[in-house]
């Protein structure tokens, strides 16, 4: 124990030492923008409205007739509407309500609300039911110089049957980036529990988490992989040690990492990454074990890794485990890549948690988030400046949007270094991305695509979480409106 705490005391040293935070006079601002993708709470200051203050900053953010230059006044009016009706809280509960009610095993109402939803919500927050509309999308979001990270959008399984289809949706997905042009598409995005049932990750979990409490705890099929627990790493998931895998299991979970490594392998004779996205911290760890092993392997030849890891900066032990991976990363000289998010899990962790009346894996408060999003995107920037490393930075935040340029700027780090990308959901954000497009660096939008009943319940669930961001999604529409009344008077005067 007095090993190990102080192996914890050394760590944070190291951290604090290594990473100089993201904060400068000319890159501080005035607001704290409502995180993205999970948080309900309200920030201590109001978010920016397209009449604030402008704070100076190495983007600019409210120049709505450039941001919205290579948008059509159409698509303009369907996006502000869309915006507002996802706004309206109410909305989220009402669809939620009807997806899961008896009304949708009727046919002909099954139908009208498909077809609904599909030519409003679907058509803004998603790029098409197939990888040919998928591409269409993408093909005009180039044109607007933003890029792609195109998400098959399949989560949760326990059918085996269903991994091995889910992997064709997969390996077609890479298929169809060939046909699109070069470096139009930045990312292909994978969820395991889509290519690895949900059971048997849970399982592996729980071994993992055992053998972090004790190391004594053999798993002979363990391959090699990167930290993934700190000393701070919660384990109550698994109140007692766990059994075996049987020779199934280990069967399947061999038959599960295949497919990860032949998705890597299509991604890389393609010539594109692959994001391995995180998921609820029941299951991370596995999902940790499969991306960190197959990175192992994927990742030593170039000089950009093909493997990228999530790391949600909502936890509480984010830092300590991105730094570790990271440090073991350089040390074994395997480039690693990153996606820095905030994370999507809020209230399904906090509930889990509670229910073995437990602490919650997540941040006390929203502002330690973003300061541990901040110091994340500043340890990785400067391993890019390094020579090590690669990161998305992930975020719907201006503020840490507006600092992380300020520093990659600072740093020398520019659009033809491809180991920094900007991200934004698509649909989302726009201010926020065409900025920091114009500005000078790459920037790409998460696009999910699939059949309308599939990826209804997956946009169900981003909304649950998100509905917080989403009703504070106040500065687009203002800007929006903004450039749509410019429109209007320029063409009638």
């Amino acid at each position: 124990m007095a090993t190990r705490l102080l192996q914890s005391r050394n760590l944070l040293h190291n951290l604090r030492c290594f990473t100089r935070p993201l904060s400068s006079a000319s890159a501080s601002s005035s607001f704290t923008a409502v995180s993205p993708l999970n948080f309900t709470q309200k920030p201590e200051q109001q978010p920016p409205t397209a009449t604030t203050a402008k704070p100076n900053s190495i983007f600019d953010i409210y120049d709505h007739q450039k941001l919205f230059a290579l948008l059509s006044t159409s698509k303009l009016l369907r996006a502000a509407f869309n915006l507002h009706l996802a706004a309206i809280e109410p909305m989220v509960d009402l669809g939620t309500w009807v997806m899961n009610s008896r009304i949708m095993e009727v046919e002909l109402t099954r139908d009208v609300v498909l077809g609904t939803v599909k030519h409003t919500f679907y058509e803004h927050f998603c790029a098409g039911e197939s990888a040919a509309e998928a591409g269409k999308c993408i093909g005009k979001m180039n044109e607007a110089g933003l890029r792609a990270m195109l998400v098959y959008a399949v989560e949760h399984t326990n059918n085996k049957s269903e991994c091995h289809q889910n992997l064709q949706g997969f390996l077609q997905t890479v298929q169809s980036v060939k046909s699109l042009p070069p470096s139009s598409v930045s990312f292909v995005i994978v969820k395991i529990s889509a290519i690895c049932p949900m059971s048997l990750l849970e399982r592996v979990s729980d071994l993992l988490r055992w053998q972090q409490k004790d190391p004594s705890f053999n798993l002979p099929w363990k391959l090699n992989t990167f930290p993934i627990f700190s000393d701070c790493s919660p384990l109550y998931h698994t109140q007692q040690k766990p059994q075996p895998l049987t020779p199934e299991e280990e069967t399947e979970l061999q038959l599960g990492h295949d497919r990860l490594l032949k998705l890597c392998q299509e991604c890389q004779d393609a010539n594109v990454p692959l994001a391995v996205d995180a998921e609820d911290t029941l299951i991370q760890p596995a999902i940790d074990y499969m991306t960190y092993s197959s990175a192992i392997l994927y990742n030593k030849h170039g000089n950009k890794p093909t493997v990228y890891n999530t790391m949600q900066a909502y936890l509480k032990d984010a830092k300590e485990r991105l730094f570790l991976a990271s440090k073991e990363a350089e040390k074994m000289k395997v480039p690693m890549g990153f996606k820095l998010v905030r994370g999507a899990y809020m209230s399904s962790e906090t509930k889990f948690a509670s229910s073995l009346g437990c602490e919650s894996p997540i941040h006390n408060t929203i502002q330690d988030t973003h300061d541990c999003y901040n110091d994340c995107a500043s340890f990785m920037l400067e391993q890019i400046a390094n020579g090590s490393g690669a990161v998305v930075l992930a975020t719907h935040n201006v503020e840490s949007g507006q600092l992380a340029a300020a520093k990659a700027k600072e740093l020398g780090i520019n659009k033809e270094n491809q180991k920094l990308e900007f991200a934004q959901l698509y649909g989302m954000s726009e201010a926020l991305s065409f900025g920091l497009s114009n500005a000078g660096f790459n920037v790409s939008k998460y696009m999910p695509y699939g059949p309308v009943d599939m990826i209804i319940p997956y946009l169900l669930r981003r909304a649950e979480e998100n509905r917080g961001f989403l009703s504070a999604s106040n500065l687009d529409r203002q800007l929006m409106r903004k450039e749509l009344n410019r429109r209007l008077k320029a063409a009638i005067f």
